[in-house]
């Protein structure tokens, strides 16, 4: 299953946070060029997604696209 994270959720759960794309990035354990192209691509795995709301103390269904 692919997911895909929708730009504008993921911008206000990350000023939620309070925190920069590099301290989101390094709360995932992934480096800033991961982080980007998970944020960037339109695939992305659950697992993947998954790390990037956990970094941001949300959940998933809060930063994905939905149709």
């Amino acid at each position: 299953m692919s997911l895909t994270i929708d730009d504008y959720k993921f911008s206000i759960a990350l000023a939620n946070a309070g925190l920069t794309i590099g301290q989101a990035a390094e709360r995932a354990g992934m480096s800033r060029q991961r982080f980007h192209t998970v944020l960037n691509s339109k695939r992305v795995t659950a697992q993947a997604v998954g790390r990037v709301a956990k970094a941001l103390g949300v959940d998933v269904t809060e930063i994905i696209e939905t149709n």
